[in-house]
Parts: C-alpha cells; structure tokens; sequence
C-alpha cells in the first residue's frame, strides 16, 4: 500500500498532466471565442499568428471586420490609413488586415482555406502589389514565414480532384514548408496526381487538425503587435467629421511635413533608415532590367481569383502605383509596368473581377505614397473613395467565369 502511494507520488502528477493535455489537445475547444477587445487587437495587429490562424479571423469577419489583403503596404500606418479612417468615423465596418511583407498570392490561397464559409457572398478588399510578379515568383522563405499546417490540411480533408487543386498541391509540393511533414507531403502528391486519401490519411489529418484548431483557440491573442494604440493615436490628428475636403487638406499637410528631406517625396524616417548616403546612389539606374510580365505568380493569383469566385465573394481590388520620380532615379521600365498592370487587369476583368481602383499611373502625385512602392496619405485618401461606397453601400452582385487559361505556362510567359 505505502508502495502504491509513493508510486502515484511520483507518477500520478505526469499522468494528470498527460491526461489534461490530452483533454486541451484533442477535445474540440472550438466554441470558446475571443473576447471584443482580444479580436480589435487582432485584427489589426498583422501578427503572423493571426493570419495563419482560425478563431480570431472567423470571429472578426462575424463581426463586421472586412478582410483587407495584401502585403507590406497594409502595415504603413498614418492617420489616413484605412484601419484609422473606419475606426475613426466609427463606420459599419471595421478592418482586418491580413498579409504583411513576403505574402503573396500562395500564401493567401491557403489562408482563404479557413475563412470560406465566412466569407461567402460577403465583401473584401485586395491590394495586389505588381512586386509579386517577379521571374522566380514567391520565394519559399517568405512563403514559409506565412504557411500553416492548418491551412494546408483545411484544404487537402476539401479538396476535390480539379485542375485549380492539382496545381495548388504542386505548388505547395515545391516549397519546403509543403515538405515538412511525411502525411502532409504524401498526401500533396497524391492531389497533384488526382488520386483520394486514404481512410487512414483522413483520420490522421483530421487528429492533426483537431490538435493545430485547439492551438489556435488557446494561442493566437498572444503576443500580438499593438497597432491598434498607433491607429487610436493616429485618428487623434483627423478633423472631427468625415469631410473629405478637410481630409485632403490634412493629407497635404502631413505629406509635407513628413518629405522634407530628400528629392522623391518619400517619408523622411524611410528615407533615413533605407536610402541615405551610398545606398541611394548605388540604386541609381539599378532597374532597368526587372521585368514582372513573366511570372508563376499569375498562375498563383489565379488560385485566389478561383476560390473567392466559388464563394461568390465581391471583391474591391486595388492596383497600386510606383513613385514616379523612383522610376526616374532607378530607370525601371515605364512601358514594362505599363504592360503588367495591363495583364493583371485582363486577367481580372476577363473572368469578371470588374472592381478595380487603378492608381498604376499615379506615381506622379504629390503626397500619395509614403515610399517607393506604398500608399500613404492622398494615395490612402483615393483609395477610400472608392473603398468606402464599396463597403457602406449596396452592390450589384458580380458574375464570374473562372478560365483555366490563366494557371497554364504560356499565360506565364505571356508579355500580354
């Protein structure tokens, strides 16, 4: 009996702890939700745990917070950022900003994999940056930095034998991220072969699925970026009512004050930290071969443009300009650009993506970007022109007819 006791002693703390780990990991945990202000924090954080997780992001979107996706730009706040004016105006929806800098269309594709039943026949906003479109297209360093074992498993327990998932599974096959786990990776090659899972695959995906959604629950508020102080501090600088003349005037005002200390009207601090010195003048006519026409990343984009076609989502895409004065300095090609913004819009508007703000040739104007290639002040301003009646006012519904045209190699390559 003393034996028995001093056992449990020794034992009885670990088998409890087994036994409650086993209860938090494998028990759905999926009905506990994030308080109010954990999901306000979150949804502008752009922490990457937000972005590849699940609670947070279906939470958000039942609130009335719209997707706003894309990469870099979203995390240039100024008092004219998108996140700052509906907050600011107290408007009928808020942002959730998903994406930061490396993310492209693949990783984006994945993490639409969690949030399809909450986007559907619903709004998002899609800034699509023609950086994306470079030879090599998505670096898998990048791609590794967003990916998520549970997206990628959302996705393979959904994915049915099409054209769009075959493509997505060797895609993924090729990134090291895709490599990384044994059933993960047999599981791909068999989606990109068009061949079903085993009833044994399914099970472990689903176990690992339970496992990786309990994570989630319990995980992703912490650590979280605090940009929701800096939007709050910002909005402080705006005029009390949403007069856009004022906002205007404001915009011009900042933009000023904050390029005053170099010749291409970027923001003073950027110019500092990146450009001073030897590194602007080694960057001098150093672009003139980049050439974004030919790309994987506009077979990539295809993926998203299919999955938010299936969910019949309306989506306000945004086309953002190069700092013309940049262009200049660096000698990138203007006729190059000219004819990749051209191609993305063909591949939009030709399968019915029609909502498109095209400021591609407005690098020109003064205060509109806050560096070479991201919006700011009456960049941000212009956008919301749009973006504002988009999400406050009723839309027609969109009609897509997705063409598989657009994943092929020729559409790659094609300079139009």
């Amino acid at each position: 009996m003393k034996n028995g006791k001093k056992l449990w002693q020794i034992f009885g703390p670990v088998l409890i702890a087994i036994v409650a780990a086993l209860a938090i990991f494998l028990i759905p945990w999926q009905g506990l939700t994030p308080s109010k202000h954990a999901v306000e924090k979150a949804a502008v954080s752009m922490s990457t745990n937000v972005y590849r997780g699940e609670k947070i992001k279906d939470t958000a979107i039942k609130e009335n917070y719209v997707p706003f996706i894309g990469s870099s730009e979203l995390s240039r706040i100024d008092p004219l950022h998108p996140s700052v004016l509906a907050r600011k105006y107290d408007r009928n929806y808020q942002t959730l900003l998903l994406g930061g800098p490396g993310s492209q269309s693949l990783n984006h594709f994945f993490m639409l994999q969690e949030m399809k039943s909450e986007i559907r026949n619903k709004k998002v906003v899609f800034i699509i940056s023609p950086q994306w479109f470079t030879k090599g297209g998505q670096r898998p360093d990048a791609f590794g930095y967003y990916y998520s074992p549970l997206q990628a498993i959302d996705w393979i327990l959904s994915a049915n034998d099409t054209l769009a998932n075959r493509y997505a599974a060797r895609r993924l096959l090729q990134m090291p991220s895709g490599q990384a786990s044994t059933t993960i990776n047999t599981a791909l090659e068999k989606i990109a072969a068009g061949e079903k899972l085993s009833g044994f695959e399914r099970f472990w995906l689903k176990r690992r699925q339970q496992v990786l959604r309990n994570e989630d629950v319990f995980f992703s508020s912490f650590h979280l970026d605090n940009n929701l102080q800096r939007i709050i501090n910002a909005g402080k600088k705006l005029p009390a009512t949403d007069n856009q003349q004022q906002l205007y005037t404001l915009a011009t005002k900042l933009g000023q004050q904050e390029t005053s200390n170099n010749e291409f009207g970027i923001k003073n601090s950027f110019y500092n930290q990146r450009l001073r010195g030897k590194a602007v003048k080694n960057l001098k006519n150093s672009q003139g071969w980049i050439d974004y026409r030919k790309s994987p990343e506009y077979a990539d984009f295809q993926l998203v443009l299919q999955q938010l076609a299936a969910e019949h989502v309306d989506v306000q895409f945004v086309l953002p300009p190069i700092n013309q004065k940049w262009i200049n300095y660096t000698g990138l090609s203007l006729p190059m650009w000219r004819q990749t913004t051209a191609k993305i819009k063909q591949q939009l508007t030709s399968q019915g993506f029609n909502r498109i703000i095209d400021l591609s040739e407005d690098g020109d104007q003064s205060y509109y970007m806050e560096d070479t290639i991201h919006l700011g002040w009456r960049g941000w301003l212009r956008m919301d022109e749009s973006v504002k009646p988009f999400l406050t006012k009723h839309q027609t519904t969109p009609t897509y007819k997705i063409n598989n045209y657009y994943f092929t190699k020729a559409w790659q390559q094609s300079l139009k």
